[in-house]
Parts: structure tokens; sequence; C-alpha cells
């Protein structure tokens, strides 16, 4: 996307308001305490969503949202329920997966949990957003699937699994592609090498890869799942808290409401298999951008998937043969 197609989207498109019915569907969104994902939340739930589970890090943040997003749409007090998950922690994703295996049905999947540190740190062994905004958001996908995939079959539905990427995929020349075989991930934790300006946009690119590759090996047909990845624009979020002066100028003066930001969200995750394995942005089906559709971004890809998969299977062994 050009700096003028940017601009264009953030102030002369609107993305589209929710609507229809979602009585009977149960919704799952993480990150969803604050911004994007609690919006969602809302839309969901004053649209009729039966349950609608905000996966947080912090409980009590969780349940003030909660409290905020009844007080909003007047809904019974059992439509919204807190679980507690931190995606820093591989074990409670394990654990936050273990209980959603145990709902009688999971609809939507909203994987919107993210961050974006100004500083380099390791989580369960691999830098942060790494681990957290690529290798956890796909083990998670990994394990709350095969519900999902029983949702389908139980109740003749289409289930839908959406993750919350950023057009920022395509502002990284992606340089530790040029790592030697199998060594990619290995590169992104040299810590002399860290700039927190290009690693969100790595895990974000990361991110579009994995939704590709995976949609490339499972279609939707026969997975019964549609996976598919979004971007929501410049929004005013808590996400960029530690971005530098520039950032927050261009958000600004250019930033959509965290309510505008959230639409984005609610309507990629309630699309059909025609996005399966799709980009989408300003609620349509839209290219990706970067190298992602140049000949040495198919090599990386391919690359990238060998080896996350390779690292999912080391946490949760058998976790992407199950499907």
């Amino acid at each position: 996307m050009s700096f003028f197609s940017f601009v264009h989207s953030q102030l002369f498109v609107t993305p589209i308001y929710p609507s229809g019915s979602y009585t009977g569907r149960t919704v799952i969104i993480t990150g969803s305490n604050t911004g994007l994902g609690k919006e969602a939340a809302r839309h969901f739930t004053r649209l009729g969503a039966s349950t609608v589970i905000l996966g947080v890090r912090s409980v009590d943040k969780g349940n003030a949202a909660k409290a905020d997003i009844e007080q909003s749409t007047k809904c019974a007090a059992s439509v919204v329920q807190v679980w507690q998950l931190d995606v820093a922690s591989y074990a409670s994703v394990r654990s936050f997966a273990a209980r959603v295996a145990g709902l009688e049905r999971v609809d939507i999947f909203l994987a919107n949990a993210g961050i974006a540190p100004a500083n380099f740190a390791l989580v369960e062994g691999t830098e942060s957003m790494i681990t957290v905004n690529v290798i956890a958001t796909f083990l998670l996908t990994f394990l709350v699937l095969p519900k999902m995939r029983e949702t389908a079959k139980t109740y003749d539905t289409k289930p839908t699994l959406s993750i919350t990427t950023s057009e920022v995929h395509a502002k990284t020349a992606f340089q530790e592609k040029a790592a030697p075989d199998g060594k990619i991930f290995e590169a992104l934790n040299d810590e002399g090498k860290f700039d927190a300006m290009d690693r969100y946009p790595v895990s974000k690119l990361l991110e579009v890869f994995g939704v590709r590759a995976f949609a490339g090996e499972h279609k939707a047909e026969e997975l019964g799942v549609t996976v598919n990845c979004l971007n929501p624009g410049l929004c005013h979020s808590e996400l960029m808290r530690e971005a530098g002066l520039g950032l927050r100028i261009m958000k600004s003066l250019l930033g959509r409401t965290t309510e505008a930001g959230s639409r984005t969200l609610v309507h990629a995750a309630s699309q059909g298999p025609e996005t399966h394995g799709k980009y989408l942005g300003d609620c349509k089906i839209k290219p990706p951008g970067g190298i992602v559709l140049k000949p040495e971004g198919k090599i990386a890809q391919e690359r990238v998937w060998t080896e996350l998969v390779g690292r999912l299977e080391a946490i949760v062994p058998g976790v992407t043969k199950s499907l």
C-alpha cells in the first residue's frame, strides 16, 4: 500500500458498521479487555451472540470490560465471560485451549492479542514479539481448530478464525530471510540486531505468511473452518503506547477511532470460505504487500512455515497433525 493509498483508506474509507444476528453463536476474542478487541466484543454482544468470551491477561481489567459492555448493550449477565489468557505463556495458551475444548460450540475465534514493546526481551526463549504475535498465536490457532471443526459438523455451520495483523507487514525488507536454512527464528533472537521499529512489521509479516501457508495445506472445504487475517488500519488503541512521537502524531491526524477499527475485526470474523487464507482490509479482500507475493516472499514463507511448525511441534507434539 502506497502512502497515498494509506491516507485515503484512513481518511475516506469508513469500515462497514456491523449488522446481522449472532443469536446462538459463541464468539471468543483474545486481547479484548481494551481497544479493538473490546469494541469488537461489544458489537457481537449488541448483535445477540449467546456467548462472548474475553480472553485477557488481567482478569480485573477483563471484568471491567465486561461491565462496560453489559452496561452499553443491556445484555444478560451470562453472555460476556472473562477467561484468563497470557499469550506470553505457552502453558497459559494450552490451559485456555483446554477450556475452549470443553465448550458446546465455537463459531468465531478472533486472535487479536498482540504486543509492540520498544525493547528486546526473551519470552519462552524467543524474542517477545515473535513469541506472542506469531508462535503463541498459531499455537492457539491449532489448539482451538478441532473444536471449531466439531462445531461445523454438529451444527452445519461455517466457523471462522481470524488473526489481526497489520498493513505494516509490507514495510519490512525482512532481512532475517537471509539467515541459513532453518535459522530464521534463531536470527530473530539476535539482540544485537534487534530493531523495535522493524520487528513489529516482521511479526505481522510472519502472521500473513502463516495464514497463507496454513490455507495452502488445509483447504476450507476440507477443514470446515475459514482462517483469514485482517488489517484494521491505524487506530487509536493501546497497542503502540510505547511508540515514538512521529507515530503518535500520525495517529492523532489519521487514526481511526477504536470502534471504527473494530468493525474490520467483526467483518473478517464473519466471512466465509471465499476469504480462506486471504488478507482483508477496509472490509474486503486485498492483496498483501511488501515481499509477500514476490518470488523471494514465496521462498521466505515456505521457510518460515517449516520452522514455525517445528517450533509448535516442540511445544505440543502432534498439534499441527491433529487436523
